[in-house]
């Protein structure tokens, strides 16, 4: 959708003031027409969402970096570009207010198929090649490219550093692999790096998924409910954070043939290790606990991947991978308490401080 003009049509987003939407159209697939939604937050006149003393924390960088004469707005514009993870979509608004307020343009995108991106009739976050979402990111920054150029009137590419979160991790470091040269860093925030277990356990896997991804790819398989990260999470059980229901349900989504097949072959590319140019943060919890049934314990460790395990994977992504470790996080540690949270949010803003081009 155009305006008058033939530029793009930012649409209101639901999650509120300073943020906007665009739609970017895909290839149709087997389904239907298919498209991608890019999240944009412009920083306004008019106060942050985030609580005071997070807001504290923000001047007290912003001065930092002035005291230290690291330019904040000046060459080429500085991007983030956010990717969420399975069964998930961009909610994290805080993240966002943090990381426009410390310089950088913030975007993110809801690939196809999920949250703002889901469309009737579609089998939510299906896909048989993790390799189909080069679309989606090429969509993405093409818009972000020509969204910049119009706010800023700065014609220099801008530089990008990218976010992305479980799936998205993997799906992010997948392709940066294939795509050097193009980001600036690459932070993997608790990133799906390797099926819970080992190595053996997901070949057993590929080979009793193969003949059902090859006869039947959209076949569910069925496996025990593990609703408790979610209630983690949600301000409907003991969290904090207002989830959709649809676009993130306490179940999940369902697991089908084809599109564990994918993930699996994205498993065994990261254990033959990458090659990545960018500089690699990984953010982790200090521990994992993975459970069917809610503990208060939960609320301090990561329930979804094993992160001694993601640790190590970690050091096969690149040539320049940093661990950092936060006792205490969730498994996104953006969602976690405020003050584990808080520290995250410091420290991603430094690192890609640090690699300004």
């Amino acid at each position: 959708m155009t305006t008058e003009l033939g530029l793009p049509l930012w649409q209101e987003d639901f999650l509120g003031f300073g943020f906007e939407t665009l739609e970017l159209e895909l290839l149709p697939d087997d389904e239907g027409p298919v498209c991608a939604t890019l999240v944009r937050h412009v920083r306004k006149d008019a106060p942050l969402s985030a609580p005071h003393g997070l807001l504290d924390s923000l001047t007290a960088f912003t001065r930092r970096r002035r005291r230290r004469d690291v330019p904040v707005t000046e060459g080429p514009p500085r991007v983030v570009l956010y990717i969420h993870g399975w069964a998930d979509y961009f909610m994290q608004a805080e993240l966002a207010e943090f990381l426009t307020a410390s310089g950088f343009h913030f975007y993110a995108v809801d690939l196809r198929k999920f949250g703002r991106s889901l469309r009737t009739g579609q089998t939510p976050g299906y896909a048989t090649d993790l390799s189909v979402y080069d679309e989606d990111l090429d969509a993405a920054i093409l818009a972000i490219q020509q969204d910049l150029r119009e706010r800023t009137g700065n014609s220099e590419a801008p530089t990008i550093h990218m976010i992305a979160h479980s799936l998205g991790g993997l799906i992010a470091a997948l392709w940066a692999n294939r795509n050097p040269g193009r980001i600036a860093t690459l932070t993997l925030n608790s990133p799906w790096l390797e099926l819970q277990g080992s190595s053996l356990f997901r070949s057993i896997a590929m080979h009793l998924v193969e003949p059902f991804a090859r006869t039947d790819p959209k076949r569910p398989f069925r496996f025990p409910e593990m609703p408790a990260y979610w209630q983690s999470v949600s301000n409907q059980a003991h969290g904090e954070w207002t989830l959709d229901p649809v676009w993130r349900p306490k179940a999940s989504f369902p697991i089908r043939a084809g599109w564990t097949k994918a993930v699996l072959a994205g498993h065994a590319a990261v254990e033959r290790k990458l090659n990545i140019d960018a500089p690699v943060l990984v953010l982790l919890s200090g521990r994992t606990r993975i459970q069917a049934e809610w503990s208060a314990d939960l609320m301090r460790v990561d329930a979804v991947i094993d992160v001694e395990q993601t640790a190590r994977r970690a050091l096969g992504l690149g040539r320049r991978t940093a661990v950092f470790r936060y006792p205490g996080a969730l498994h996104d540690v953006f969602l976690s308490r405020r003050t584990v949270r808080q520290q995250a949010y410091r420290d991603v803003a430094i690192w890609l401080a640090s690699y300004p081009d």
